[in-house]
């Protein structure tokens, strides 16, 4: 009996699966349901295979997040990410990874996500009351507060407990004092991702990387505004890229560390990196040099 169930269980994964390669990512309208949300129910009907269900509910919501990414603005809805997260931790209350990327996804600004840090901190907090002492759910919580929030106060509060655990890295002491005493500034957002470098999820680290180049081209771009204001164009006419460089030392349009080209705004000399560049959606972090 146990192993015929083992085998339906395996079964419907395989022909989940299968369902995905053969079928448009996008699902149908009517496709877009949840038959089980409750997850206690779900326990009930898995019987002794929590962990192997909790597995197929996280496919099935990166599977239900990257199509909503991938898919056109008006179908960007991710209405089913957080019930799909909370019904794989219900599951299986020790899934690390899906606490920690799953907060990452819900918190991420619309449209690459759908925007929710509240919902990623309610997330974050099941996982603090399966796992008291692990310090990362306190610290994604906290940097859920910094980066998406802008909620400094709170960020170093959450920091600060996160450094209480037992385990917990020495760095994270001196980021709650630099958290208090600087809050917005590019320093201690680039010290988080450097953080995260050391992570040893692939998918975790190549965002670091994405993030600390937007924070590369914030600062040459106030470089650059501010050698933009030494060169005004005379009464009459626009403010290019080619005008600066046959009237300034600059021999060529600067890019983003991408290398694509970054825009100027013609009329105020405002530089901002390009719809184009693999960057954006850009950050909303403050303005002011960390130099």
């Amino acid at each position: 009996m146990v192993a015929g169930a083992v085998l339906c269980l395996a079964a419907a994964v395989s022909l989940q699966v299968a369902r995905d390669r053969i079928y448009a990512v996008r699902e149908q309208a009517a496709e877009r349901i949840l038959y089980v949300r409750s997850g206690e129910a779900a326990r009930r009907l898995t019987l002794d295979f929590d962990a192997l269900a909790a597995d197929v509910y996280w496919i099935r919501a990166i599977q239900h997040y990257g199509g909503d990414r991938r898919a056109g603005s008006g179908d960007r809805r991710y209405e089913l990410l957080f019930p799909l997260l909370d019904l794989t931790t219900t599951l299986d209350p020790y899934f690390t990874i899906a606490y920690r990327f799953g907060a990452i996804f819900l918190s991420e600004a619309y449209p690459g996500g759908p925007g929710r840090p509240d919902q990623a901190e309610r997330l974050l907090r099941k996982g603090i009351a399966a796992q008291p002492g692990k310090w990362q759910y306190y610290y994604d919580i906290g940097f859920v507060y910094y980066w998406h929030v802008r909620d400094y106060k709170a960020a170093a509060s959450w920091f600060q407990r996160a450094a209480d655990q037992p385990n917990a890295p020495n760095w994270l002491r001196p980021l709650t004092a630099s958290m208090l005493t600087t809050g917005n500034d590019r320093a201690a957002a680039r010290f988080l991702w450097e953080q995260m470098l050391q992570s040893d999820q692939e998918w975790l680290r190549r965002n670091a990387e994405r993030r600390l180049l937007q924070i590369d081209a914030l600062e040459l771009i106030d470089q650059l505004e501010a050698f933009v204001k030494r060169y005004p164009p005379p009464p009459g006419e626009q403010l290019t890229w080619e005008w600066l460089m046959r009237r300034s030392p600059l021999r060529q349009i600067p890019t983003d560390p991408t290398g694509t080209p970054l825009d100027l705004d013609p009329v105020t000399g405002h530089v901002t990196v390009s719809r184009e560049s693999p960057l954006q959606p850009m950050p909303d972090l403050d303005r002011r040099s960390t130099r």
